[in-house]
This record gives C-alpha cells, sequence and structure tokens, in this order.
C-alpha cells in the first residue's frame, strides 16, 4: 500500500470545477474556450443509435461520450467495463504466459521513479486498484494528479520518455511525442500563456510497484493523450488509450507533423473494399456525421453499447484481412511482442467483430467509423474544430501548415468547412480534428478482469 486516501469530496470538486464553470457559463463556447477542446458524444444515453444530441456537450458532467469523468465518475471497485447490455461476457481473458519478456518495462518504469525526489514520487504514486486509473481525461484543462512533464529536470524526463519508448512502438512513441508538439502549437497559435497547451503538460501516474511478478501499472496523460498501461508477470493490457490531435497536421519549429494518415487510409480501404450490399449495413443512412460521434471516451468506462454494422463473419477473406489491418494500427501503439499477443486475442473473435460507419468516404471526409467485438472497441472520430482554423482554411483535413489568421484566443477563425468553424457536435466537422480511442470491452480494460483472476488465484 501506498498510503493514499480515497479523493475527498473537495478535491473531486477541484478536479471538475473546469467543466462545471464552462456549462454555467456559456456550454460550448465556453467549455471550448476555456478547454481548447471537448470530446463530447452525440449520444449522451450510451445507446447505439449514435443520434445527435443537442447543443450540450454529452461529454461533461454524467455524459456518455467522454470529456472527462464529471459528475457520474465510476468507481474501480464499480467497474464492470464497455458491454452490449450491461452484462459481461465470461471467460474471454486468461492469465498465461505470453513469453514477451516485461523486463525492460519493469526496468524503465523503477529508473524513473528512481530519478524522482521524494516528494514527486509519493504524488505519483497510488495502489494498483486505486480510482485514480478511471480519473482521466482528454480536455487540457482537466485537473491531474501525478508527475508533470514540464515540472522536471530534463534528464528526468528522459528517463520518462524511456519509459514510454519501452511501453509503446517506435510508431506508438513517435505519434505520442507528435501529439505533445502539436499541443503546444495549438498553444502558440491561440497566443500562448496557456500552461495546458503546452508539451510539458503531460502527467506520469503509478499504480502498484514495477515488478516481473506482481500487478502493476502507469498511465500517462494529458490534452489528447491518455495511455493506460497495466503489467501482469509478461502480459500487458495497454487500454483504454485515447489519442487525438486538433490540429492534425502542421508545421512546428521547422518540422512537418501529420498525425492519423494510418487510421484514415485503414478506414478508407476496408470501406470501399466493401459490396454496396454491404456497405449499405455498414454505413448508417439514418444517422449524419455530427461535429462529435464518440461513444466510449473518458468517463465512459460502463458504457452499453450495442453491437452495429457489419460482422467479420459476413466478410470475404481479402476483407476479413483489411479489418485486421485497421485493427492492427491501433493495437500496433504499443510495443511489437505484446501487439502480437493482442492481435491473436482479436483474430478469435473476428467472426464477431462489427464495423460501422457515419458520414461519407472520400479521401477528405470527416467521418466516424467504430470496430465492435468482444474483445476491442476502436472509435476514429473527425470532429468539428474548438480552437484551431484558419481564415483560408483549405478544409476537409488537407494539411494546412502554419496558419495565417490571427490568434484565436481559443475559438477558430474559419468557416465550416474551411479549416474552422463552430465548435461541438452542431459544428463541422473536418480531419483537422481527429479523436480516437482503443478499449478492451467486458472488463478488460485497465487490466482489471486479469487482476481479479490474480487476486482470486493467487491470494
Amino acid at each position: 500500500m501506498h498510503g493514499h486516501h480515497p479523493r475527498t469530496p473537495e478535491a473531486e470538486r477541484s478536479r471538475r470545477w473546469f467543466m462545471n464553470k464552462a456549462l454555467l457559463t456559456g456550454g460550448i463556447a465556453a467549455l471550448a474556450t476555456m478547454t481548447g477542446c471537448s470530446d463530447g458524444s452525440s449520444n449522451a444515453s450510451g445507446s447505439p443509435s449514435g443520434a445527435p444530441s443537442g447543443s450540450m456537450p454529452s461529454g461533461g458532467p454524467g455524459g456518455a461520450g467522454g470529456m472527462g469523468p464529471g459528475q457520474s465518475e465510476v468507481k474501480y471497485k464499480d467497474f464492470v467495463g464497455l458491454t452490449t447490455d450491461g452484462k459481461v461476457v465470461d471467460d474471454l481473458y486468461a492469465i498465461h504466459s505470453t513469453d514477451v519478456s516485461t523486463d525492460k518495462v519493469v526496468q524503465a518504469a523503477q529508473a524513473f521513479l528512481d530519478g524522482l525526489s521524494q516528494k514527486e514520487r509519493t504524488s505519483c504514486t497510488f495502489d494498483v486498484d486505486d480510482d485514480e486509473w478511471l480519473a482521466w481525461s482528454n480536455v487540457d484543462g482537466y485537473e491531474r494528479k501525478g508527475v508533470r512533464m514540464g515540472d522536471i529536470t530534463d534528464k528526468k524526463r528522459d528517463l520518462g520518455f524511456a519509459l514510454l519508448g519501452a511501453a509503446l512502438s517506435a510508431k506508438g512513441l513517435t505519434q505520442t511525442r507528435n501529439i505533445m508538439k502539436l499541443n503546444q502549437f495549438l498553444g502558440d497559435y491561440n497566443g500562448g500563456n496557456r500552461d495546458t497547451l503546452t508539451e510539458g503538460a503531460y502527467f506520469f501516474t503509478f499504480m502498484g510497484t514495477p515488478s516481473t511478478s506482481k500487478p502493476w501499472g502507469f498511465q500517462y496523460e494529458g490534452h489528447h493523450v491518455a495511455i493506460n498501461y497495466f503489467v501482469l508477470g509478461d502480459q500487458v493490457v495497454m487500454t483504454p488509450t485515447f489519442m487525438g490531435s486538433e490540429p492534425t497536421s502542421a508545421t512546428y519549429e521547422g518540422e512537418k507533423i501529420t498525425l492519423f494518415k494510418p487510421e484514415t487510409k485503414a478506414g478508407l480501404a476496408l470501406i470501399r473494399s466493401l459490396t454496396s450490399a454491404q456497405r449499405a449495413k455498414v454505413i448508417d443512412s439514418k444517422v449524419s456525421k455530427s461535429g462529435t460521434d464518440m461513444q466510449a471516451g473518458a468517463g465512459s468506462d460502463n458504457l452499453k453499447l450495442a453491437h452495429q454494422g457489419l460482422p467479420g463473419s459476413e466478410l470475404t477473406s481479402a476483407q476479413r484481412d483489411k479489418l485486421l489491418d485497421l485493427v492492427r494500427v491501433y493495437v500496433g501503439y504499443m510495443d511489437d511482442g505484446h501487439a502480437e499477443v493482442r492481435m491473436t486475442e482479436v483474430e478469435k473473435h473476428l467472426d464477431q467483430t462489427y464495423f460501422y460507419w457515419l458520414g461519407k468516404t472520400k479521401d477528405t471526409s470527416a467521418f466516424y467509423y467504430r470496430v465492435h467485438s468482444p474483445v476491442v472497441l476502436i472509435e476514429y472520430d473527425a470532429q468539428s474544430p474548438l480552437a484551431y482554423g484558419t481564415k483560408t482554411g483549405t478544409g476537409g483535413g488537407r494539411p494546412s501548415g502554419q496558419p495565417t489568421g490571427q490568434p484565436t484566443g481559443g475559438m477558430p477563425t474559419g468557416q465550416p468547412g474551411g479549416g474552422g468553424g463552430t465548435g461541438g457536435p452542431g459544428g463541422t466537422p473536418t480531419q483537422q480534428h481527429i479523436h480516437t480511442i482503443i478499449r478492451t470491452p467486458n472488463g478488460g480494460d485497465y487490466g482489471v478482469d486479469l487482476l481479479k483472476l490474480h487476486l482470486e488465484t493467487d491470494h
């Protein structure tokens, strides 16, 4: 035990301050101005229809789409996980040897912790089953716990990046770093003086003690990034992992950065491989793509979400390969060895893996898609801009480079469809603001099911 106590009501109120004040002082506009980004669901009830919910962001307190835990934050002891109907499918996960060593990530985590001061270490360590696992958010203004990367020395920060390098694939690490860079770009574009819109506004927390045999894990989060990494022996669960950006393409300190091309291309490759009859089942003709359609973001840990679209059992062999290629993009954020272990798990349930789509299917279209099986949920959502835009924006997610307009102070300057537009569910989505998430349904997120099995069998 690390001596931490549950968060007090006062601390809980402090963490929710930014959301509550935003909602009280003007809904979406205030929220966008204060946070620079929201991840509200278009379906606050958690039902699978995806129908727009109106003008208020459902990702706020009690929402299902996930700007943050909010008023109805699920506690660890009450965690059920994502299900189709509230009932967990049994016997999906088991404690077993993967033959993929976790020694490097354990050593890197211990080295980072050893490099911290006692005060810093105390601030970022929690019990392995602490509520802190579930208290993450993708918005920039959320009040986080842990060690902030911008507040520690370069040497300590390098140790933190070494941990991420051990836990993630090269692609996953590059993507994480580029999201951080574009967060700084966004802050600079909006006039600076926002310590949440910087490369340093990302936090580490640790649950349990790094070990090659006992359960432990870490969380790395900030604006547009939330990585939850659970370890038990040589098994790893790296979900929920949220990654997003606004903008998705810009030049930062002379470096041209473009994010989410693989995620976009893999989705388009699969949808375009389908026959007309298959596409009629996958593309929802009853629901229009809104400014925000993500269902399983932060604060949605016990979401009920029915399968929609076309199951893998109705795909050809070539189409099934494209479905696996799509899943592999997201699973591939984690280290290569454990990514292969995860893909084997996904393949076992390929017949029950559903593909669902909202929006058009052109290269520049702003669309939403979902991959959903008993063991994996993936969402990709091109959203309306909230804090970035240009007066002469190219729209449709085409790289805009350095912005030509004046800093917006948190609100986009462009017109709908032109790289800017109104933010929130009612805005016009573009590929310059993308949110993605990968989860492990039926109690798998945060390694909860594995920890329960461990406690039942080993203690």
